[in-house]
């Protein structure tokens, strides 16, 4: 292929097509295997992707090892090495495939690879391991035993006990791990004062909100929450925390649990249609759980009007507060400038297609610079902490890891929090990001826990 060949009218912009995971033919060996060598031939013939991660360079290393150099004659059993190594940032399709439909060839590399991964998971091919760290809930509620949670972060501290998480979880022993907090957000909230607010609504947004704490925001870092609800009420947002909730599901699609997606689809989505119909615009502060609710459930459950009216009603917190500028609703009242921010735009916030909101905020602030960052930071849900793939994640962040290094910036961030406490690991002083609700409570000169 000499270069993108393209039908007319194939520059409209990428559509996504249901997921037919319910289907016989979705688990059928021989349909996989077929589509596999069908989009691998064409993935080899343009190499386009070959700097994303590291599911392209192995394709590409495959095929050039064979005597033909063809897709042909690379050995099935070493197409799970692909499969392996795509986390479903989906960045291949939305910014870099000239294939995918509407051109008729189809090319939809993210939901092959998922449909790999669920095959796998089916026929009980993922390890015992990979499977507990694919569910935050159940290590949830055991940080939330007194004595359980202070276990647990001894064992994440101590050089002993990241060996044992090594051996019982493959979880990498220089991997970040974040600790667990006994006082989650839940009860910080509870404890806190509401503010007197009214509701206002604009043409796009109804001015309250409900808080989709996600796991990583309830137990792990709560102070996300803490601080998007200060600078909401700042803003005239009343905010409530969603009365229950579970994992939105993310952590299971990159494993190919389909059917745990389900069952977690069928707690969640009720609860947030009781409150999009009580007159609350929904939002979350980690960018995976916005796309998981905004795009991969809406593909899974195509025909679940529920599940469309939440991905409707769901934002990322910095476009919600954008679309409240837009309508001249949002406070600019700032008195503390931030300097030089190096700003990480993570892979499941650009592939929402809303354009860099948290960089425009931040560029309000008075005395404030942003360089964004657009490349992966590595992080990639667990494979960033899995033994396997921890050095290869490292290498994949590296790029953005010297950018932030060369920017002498004050502070760098990441809206993605994890991929965050990754870079940092890779940085000449090591320091820690500072998230960018953070940032902006910080400008308002709110009050709050530390940075």
């Amino acid at each position: 292929m000499s270069g993108p060949e393209r039908r007319e009218g194939s520059l409209d912009a990428p559509t996504r097509h249901p997921i037919d995971w319910q289907s016989a033919d979705y688990y059928d060996p021989g349909a996989l295997l077929h589509e596999l060598e069908r989009v691998f031939d064409i993935c080899h013939g343009c190499r386009r992707c070959f700097n994303l991660c590291n599911a392209f360079p192995t394709l590409f290393d495959l095929v050039d090892a064979t005597d033909t150099g063809e897709v042909a004659q690379v050995p099935h059993a070493a197409f799970a090495q692909v499969v392996d190594h795509c986390y479903l940032c989906d960045m291949c399709y939305m910014t870099k495939c000239p294939y995918v439909p509407p051109h008729p060839w189809n090319v939809d590399f993210p939901h092959l690879m998922l449909r790999a991964k669920a095959q796998r998971f089916r026929t009980g091919g993922v390890k015992s391991s990979a499977r507990v760290l694919a569910n935050p809930d159940a290590m949830g509620r055991l940080a939330g035993i007194p004595v359980v949670v202070e276990m647990m972060n001894a064992v994440n501290r101590s050089p002993t006990g990241r060996k044992l998480l090594d051996k019982v979880l493959d979880v990498h022993p220089e991997a970040y791990v974040p600790a667990y907090h006994r006082d989650d957000l839940r009860k910080r909230l509870e404890r806190r004062q509401p503010a007197a607010l009214a509701a206002e609504a604009t043409d796009t947004t109804r001015g309250r909100v409900a808080l989709f704490g996600t796991c990583y925001g309830r137990r792990n870092e709560p102070e996300l929450g803490e601080d998007l609800v200060a600078v909401f009420e700042h803003n005239g947002i009343p905010v409530q925390l969603a009365p229950q909730e579970r994992c939105c599901g993310m952590p299971k699609l990159e494993l190919g649990d389909l059917e745990g997606i389900r069952a977690l689809k069928d707690e969640n989505i009720p609860e947030l249609v009781r409150l999009v119909d009580a007159g609350f615009d929904l939002v979350a502060p980690i960018p995976s759980c916005v796309l998981m609710f905004k795009q991969e459930l809406p593909l899974l459950f195509s025909d679940d009007v529920d599940v469309r009216r939440v991905a409707n009603a769901m934002f990322d917190p910095f476009q919600y507060l954008m679309l409240r500028h837009r309508a001249g609703k949002l406070r600019t009242d700032f008195s503390r400038p931030l300097g030089k921010v190096a700003y990480h735009v993570a892979c499941h916030l650009r592939v929402q297609n809303i354009g860099q909101k948290t960089r425009e905020l931040l560029e309000l602030i008075p005395d404030t610079k942003v360089e964004s960052i657009e490349r992966c930071a590595g992080h990639n849900g667990t494979y960033g902490v899995r033994r396997e793939f921890h050095d290869i994640a490292m290498r994949i962040g590296r790029p953005v890891m010297q950018r932030i290094d060369q920017s002498e910036c004050d502070y760098y961030a990441s809206d993605c929090p994890l991929a965050g406490h990754h870079l940092g690991q890779g940085l000449s002083n090591r320091r820690p990001p500072t998230h960018p609700l953070r940032l902006v409570r910080m400008a308002y000169g709110l009050e709050g826990p530390a940075a």
